[in-house]
């Protein structure tokens, strides 16, 4: 029971990966404030059930849960998800900031609407859900986040400038609060989930290599990422804060963090002609290949 005593609120944990943390985290002893707007993967809708079968399941296992369906997208409405588990449970020790869209497009097709909707609910809705939990973790003097970043953000993938761009700054974001509020013992974390899910089955299928890519992550359940969530949200983590991790099947993984590998040096100042004279040909070994998460990660999940 690693979290018991504890309050925990799971935004977009109607189902997935956001469902699996809330049920673990319940399982471990904390009440749950099960916050899901019940919209499609593009964010389209609205439906209390999903947060409803969340709260049974928690439930039917001795748990104890409140539901939320307000949005993490707003300043105000993100208040309110707060807000619920202050009414519901007195307090607040843990924010998971899982909800999310997806609105996939090729860059140069990409519309406004599709960039500021993704963002709005991925980044913004991390800041703000993030920025009202900050309040009572710092009288308190405890707390921990756990945000969900992506590997599409951390590494790279074709079709998701709007999604890539909201889950590094998500990273960013996590370690500005782990500096930030290290000194209140709060903790800030991130996790790079691998699963299939609702959002993950948008993958194109249609290439060979595409289908075998497909099958590699249906392999991988939502319940996998639950045990390192747990874990991050618990005393027993501490002294982990501003990092980036993966659980993959049964392997995990932590992410370094963007770092000069390479400098060098001219007396005299450069010009245009130097760089492409002296200095791209010293740096061009350290560049980085324009390569995707899949490339990265190109074995089977063990």
């Amino acid at each position: 029971m690693m979290l018991e005593g504890k309050v925990a609120v799971v935004t977009g944990s109607g189902g997935g990966i956001g469902r699996e943390i809330a049920l673990a985290m319940a399982a471990a002893g904390a009440k749950i404030v099960i916050n899901d707007v019940g919209a499609s993967v593009s964010g389209e809708g609205q439906s209390a059930t999903p947060a409803e079968q969340t709260k049974g399941i928690i439930e039917q296992r001795g748990g104890t849960a409140a539901i939320n369906t307000d949005s993490v997208a707003a300043w105000s409405s993100a208040e309110k998800i707060i807000q619920c588990a202050l009414d519901s449970f007195g307090r607040i020790d843990i924010v998971v900031n899982n909800a999310g869209i997806l609105r996939d497009q090729i860059f140069h097709r990409m519309t406004q609407e599709e960039w500021e909707s993704v963002i709005n609910v991925h980044l913004n809705g991390s800041f703000y859900v993030s920025r009202h939990a900050a309040t009572h973790f710092r009288q308190q003097q405890s707390g921990a986040f756990v945000h969900m970043t992506s590997t599409s953000g951390l590494i790279g993938n074709f079709g998701q400038a709007n999604y890539s761009a909201a889950k590094l700054g998500i990273a960013a974001l996590s370690k500005s609060i782990a500096l930030d509020m290290q000194r209140f013992n709060v903790r800030s974390n991130c996790i790079a989930p691998f699963a299939w899910s609702r959002m993950t089955g948008t993958i194109p299928a249609e290439t060979p290599e595409q289908k075998r890519r497909v099958e590699r992550i249906k392999a991988m359940g939502p319940e996998k990422n639950a045990p390192l969530a747990v874990f991050l949200a618990s005393d027993a983590a501490k002294d982990v804060s501003g990092q980036i991790f993966a659980p993959r099947m049964h392997e995990l993984f932590v992410f370094s963090h963007s770092r000069p590998i390479r400098g060098i040096h001219r007396s005299e100042g450069w010009t245009p002609e130097s760089i492409a004279e002296y200095a791209l040909p010293a740096l061009k070994p350290m560049f980085q290949p324009l390569d995707r998460s899949g490339d990265v990660f190109s074995w089977d999940p063990v």
